[in-house]
């Protein structure tokens, strides 16, 4: 790798880094405004955090939507992944298209649209369309982390299973599932962190009964300057870091237990 690479890839790390190496010092701040580096430390934004109500309950709020939006994309998304896998149609590749587009098509495109239809169906600021609208976000990366590994999967053992005498669901479940665990977990996990950092549908979706904690966070710094904020944005950076973390350590120490 030339110096040049090497400078250019350090300067992204830096630039990726520096929000979140600026943001969580000005959490543990004593400062009533937002101050870097900190002057004197103090824990009392996160107390002032887990002492409001209101952004407890978008903590939650944020946390219920995800792990159902996560659970339903990773269904979704796997059986949708192994289906074209499987079969050749004319029109496969457009399906599988459609069903990437929401990754790539603009949020605030998907975002109007959602609203325009869920209006319809009376679906605005419920927990069921944020949960729709959020799987609908996280399916795409389900189905790519899944094809990662139905690359590497070999289908003769699914032969090898049927010859033994097992059965369509039981090579499924037994034969199937397990190969495909560590794409299944990654895309889960890719889901949650999608559906958890989710703002521009979610401002859409948004009521008074029900507000994630980024659309908590938007409509605070819209309207003052409280470093609770820098206490929420660490906290999702904990959260969204420790969860894509364990989805890296759980297929190794699942391969060291296996050998």
């Amino acid at each position: 790798m030339s110096r040049i690479l090497k400078a250019w890839v350090a300067m992204v790390v830096v630039v990726l880094l520096a929000p979140t190496l600026v943001v969580i010092p000005m959490s543990f701040s004593d400062s009533t405004t937002f101050s870097f580096p900190p002057k004197g430390w103090s824990l009392r934004w996160y107390q002032n955090f887990f002492q409001s109500p209101e952004w407890v309950d978008a903590l939650f709020d944020s946390l219920k939507v995800g792990l159902l939006a996560a659970v339903i994309a990773t269904v979704v998304g796997t059986s949708a992944a192994i289906a074209l896998d499987r079969s050749r149609f004319r029109g496969r590749s457009a399906v599988q298209g459609a069903m990437m587009a929401p990754a790539i098509v603009p949020s605030i495109v998907i975002a109007v649209a959602i609203y325009i239809m869920f209006l319809r169906w009376h679906l605005t600021g419920s927990l069921i369309g944020f949960v729709a609208a959020h799987s609908i976000l996280a399916v795409p990366f389900v189905i790519v982390a899944v094809n990662t590994a139905l690359a590497n999967y070999d289908r003769t053992v699914e032969h090898a299973s049927a010859s033994l005498g097992a059965g369509p669901i039981t090579t499924f479940r037994r034969i199937v599932l397990p190969s495909l665990a560590p794409g299944i977990a990654s895309g889960f996990v890719f889901a949650f962190v999608t559906s958890f950092d989710e703002v521009v549908v979610a401002l859409f979706l948004q009521t008074p009964d029900l507000r994630t904690l980024p659309v908590k966070m938007y409509n605070s710094i819209t309207l003052q300057i409280d470093p609770t904020i820098a206490a929420a944005s660490s906290l999702i950076v904990v959260i969204t870091t420790g969860v894509l973390l364990i989805a890296q350590f759980l297929p190794r120490r699942r391969n060291e237990n296996a050998s």
